[in-house]
């Protein structure tokens, strides 16, 4: 009897492991055919369509494309892109924290920073107070040249934990920090607010920014990047704020904080401004200089002022070091989907990478119902989703943005060049290969939208007001 089961269990076995075969050739055969077909997700104005994956078309071989067609050539590699994302401040880790139960904010966190949602690669985080935190505090908060007195202890509880549950869920994502002020005692103001560094604190802010990194380093917590100062050009703001030069920027990172990072042997990459499109020359006039421009990896920018093509004219200034885009929010002064899905996608998802930027950051990651908390700023700024006091969560225009880059543009791709204009687009290629389009039809009518790649095409109407993210291998 134990010998007719064995031989039974053994021909079942067998059974299931030639169907398992089968199946698994099914498979492959149906994953071969879908490398001949580009699958589509759509955003639409009117949020009838949000991030939604709607019929794959076909890609034909071809030896003629339309004259106004997006043709990408794979071989003519621009930048490479390090991903998106936004800042996770203490208002946005505070929310998550209290909000949410921890069930629901690890399937919320999930859906922001995995493929399976919206790909969130990249976060910024606030060295100290910003108008984002709770209160005006630093790392050091009474004079101390030694900096014995130094402690993350203000982000401890909110940012850290919250971080950390976001690094265990993506382990590579990318982290930029940024201050708004130093400590009151290296101030000329004596305070948070407003204010320049004073001469002789150069040496020992630039010690506090190298032990920020250090200190992070302890908690397995790497900072890839640190701007030197949020929004120089703007000193007057009621919250942690503070006037920078660019010839006391380039004076600071040239004598002091590049000298003594490579000193000390602490590796971070320094990218300079920080602030709006309508001053390319403020970065542009540090990089002239070549010792300060050694330290230097690129410059960051933010959209309230200015035009994106700034971002294009500090890369032909430069075009050996980086360009970054830290900082843009939405509000309630422009409350409509339409307008912008619109807007973000195509100043920024598109518009900044097609002028060489390596990523793009939005503003707080997550808010509250009332706007905030806030700490004597902005008092109607949105985040890429806002979650209620009672945990509902609401996707704003910016997590669709996102997602149409963040889903499918992989840490590591490259962008591509593509020549047409009509339609708004920028074009990346991933590490494994796969292709991506992003296209948004700004235009009355709809478009017939072909996509031509190495002697292959595709071709698909575009409605008016409609974003769109094309996928092939």
């Amino acid at each position: 009897m134990a010998n007719h089961f064995e031989s039974y269990h053994l021909t079942r076995i067998a059974s299931l492991t030639i169907l398992l075969t089968l199946i698994l050739s099914i498979s492959s055969f149906s994953n071969a055919n879908a490398q001949n077909r580009a699958g589509v997700w759509i955003t639409t104005t009117d949020s009838s369509f949000l991030l939604k994956k709607i019929e794959a078309v076909q890609i034909h071989s071809t030896t003629q494309v339309p004259d106004n067609a997006i043709v990408i050539d794979t071989e003519r590699r621009c930048q490479e892109m390090d991903g998106v994302g936004a800042a996770l401040t203490w208002s946005s880790a505070f929310v998550l924290k209290n909000n949410l139960s921890a069930p629901a904010r690890t399937i919320l966190l999930k859906e922001l920073f995995t493929p399976e949602g919206i790909g969130i690669n990249y976060l910024r985080l606030t060295i100290g107070s910003s108008d984002f935190s709770n209160g005006n505090h630093s790392y050091s908060e009474s004079p101390d040249s030694s900096l014995s007195n130094f402690s993350l202890d203000m982000d401890e509880e909110e940012v850290i934990p919250v971080l950390k549950e976001i690094l265990k869920i993506n382990p590579s994502i990318k982290i930029m920090s940024s201050p708004w002020s130093p400590p009151a005692w290296m101030k000329t103001s004596g305070s948070m607010v407003g204010g320049s560094l004073k001469r002789d604190c150069y040496k020992v802010y630039a010690d506090y920014l190298i032990k920020y990194v250090k200190s992070m380093a302890k908690l397995n917590i790497t900072i890839d990047a640190i701007t030197v100062q949020n929004e120089p050009e703007y000193g007057t703001a009621t919250y942690p704020c503070m006037f920078m030069t660019a010839q006391e920027q380039k004076e600071f990172i040239r004598d002091y904080l590049g000298p003594q990072m490579k000193q000390e042997g602490v590796n971070f990459k320094i990218i300079l401004f920080d602030h709006n499109c309508d001053s390319p020359q403020y970065p542009i006039s540090i990089m002239d200089d070549p010792e300060a421009k050694r330290y230097v990896d690129g410059s960051g920018f933010h959209l309230y002022k200015g035009e994106i093509s700034a971002l294009c004219t500090v890369h032909s200034a430069h075009p050996d070091k980086n360009i970054y885009f830290t900082e843009q929010s939405g509000g309630g002064w422009a409350p409509g989907f339409g307008e912008n899905i619109e807007w973000f996608a195509g100043n920024l998802i598109i518009g900044a990478t097609r002028c060489w930027s390596k990523n793009v950051l939005f503003w707080n990651l997550a808010l509250n119902e009332h706007d905030g908390p806030t700490n004597n700023g902005c008092k109607d700024c949105w985040g890429v989703v806002q979650v209620s006091s009672e945990g509902k969560i609401k996707r704003n225009a910016e997590y669709y943005a996102l997602g149409h880059f963040g889903k499918f543009v992989q840490a590591g791709a490259f962008r591509i060049a593509t020549a047409q204009d009509k339609v708004l687009n920028t074009a990346f290629i991933n590490p494994d290969g796969s292709k991506v389009v992003i296209a948004m039809n700004q235009e009355k009518i709809a478009q017939n939208l072909t996509i031509a790649c190495n002697g292959k095409s595709f071709t698909y109407n575009l409605a008016s007001g409609a974003l769109a993210t094309f996928y092939w291998k």
